[in-house]
């Protein structure tokens, strides 16, 4: 079986942007990430896109990949999306998770587990801050190593010790240690029974399923779109 691919469009740019929303509410995270505040009204995609300085193909592309869970792109689609756009989209996710979500979320899952098991929290604790640390590393990388090669690369400069494929053959999907936190949670530590543990179980597994979608659009328009981006810089400099 072939790996779905974007060909068919639910969204395009007339769409209403609160529509778009209502029918699918998680891609609230995507708007936000694009710097799009709420308050648009009926609005298409396009007039706010256009109106929040954001492009409007890159946008419909992360939310059509995102509501179709597509694995590819055409190649012409990726000729109509901004590089620029999409790193401040990823950039932004970057911040969402370091410095809001993955804080927060520690600050609960530390008060959900303080009432049972000393040595099983002390499991926990340390468990979940090396997780952290290693989604800083992650991310980290892809902030100070990957998106200036890219935007030196978009200026027609590159460097020859570098490519995407470097990239590529490093990236992780760090969402899949989360699954080892649950099963610690589920399998091993006794609750009071009460809502405080199975609100930060259900927080991990959104959690674990919004960086699964964050890495997917990494690899399958990111990736493929930078890779497009070489190609056309190299054929440049054999005709110059």
């Amino acid at each position: 079986m072939n790996p779905p691919t974007l060909l068919n469009h639910p969204f395009d740019a007339q769409t209403s942007l609160s529509k778009l929303i209502l029918t699918h509410y998680d891609l609230l995270m995507v708007i936000t990430r694009f710097g799009i505040p709420l308050g648009f009204g009926d609005k298409s995609v396009d007039e706010v896109c256009q109106a929040n300085g954001v492009d409007t193909n890159t946008l419909l592309a992360v939310v059509n990949i995102l509501t179709t869970q597509s694995d590819t792109v055409p190649e012409e689609l990726l000729q109509e999306i901004s590089a620029e756009s999409l790193i401040t989209y990823l950039q932004r996710s970057h911040h969402y998770f370091l410095d809001y979500k993955l804080p927060d979320l520690r600050g609960d899952l530390f008060t959900a587990v303080e009432e049972g098991s000393p040595e099983v929290a002390a499991l926990i604790h340390r468990f979940y801050d090396a997780y952290v640390e290693e989604v800083h590393k992650h991310m980290g990388y892809e902030d100070e190593v990957l998106f200036p090669y890219v935007h030196r690369l978009l200026k027609g400069e590159r460097d020859k010790g570098y490519s995407i494929d470097e990239f590529e053959s490093r990236h992780d999907h760090i969402e899949m240690k989360i699954t080892d936190l649950k099963n610690i949670l589920i399998k091993y530590y006794q609750s009071m029974g009460d809502y405080a543990l199975t609100n930060v179980l259900h927080e991990l597994f959104t959690t674990e399923s919004d960086l699964m979608w964050h890495n997917h659009i990494e690899d399958c328009l990111f990736v493929p779109l930078i890779k497009q981006k070489e190609e056309a810089l190299q054929a440049s400099n054999r005709h110059a």
